[in-house]
């Protein structure tokens, strides 16, 4: 399978930028204490910032179009 450098780019970087704004708006801003004991469980909450990491970063690499 030939590797597609410039998708994988694009992703990295997306993921890395919406990663760091995650960390800061639920450690900083809402602290995640407080999202936990909003949601009730700690899996969930971590589960869900998982998939609100992947999903996204996998989307872009789907839809980046290589030359």
């Amino acid at each position: 399978m030939k590797l597609k450098k410039r998708k994988i780019k694009y992703s990295a970087i997306f993921f890395l930028c919406w990663f760091a704004f995650l960390v800061i708006l639920v450690d900083g801003i809402l602290k995640f204490q407080t999202v936990v004991d909003y949601f009730g469980s700690y899996a969930l909450v971590e589960i869900a910032l998982l998939l609100l990491v992947i999903l996204p970063t996998l989307a872009v690499y789907k839809f980046t179009k290589e030359k």
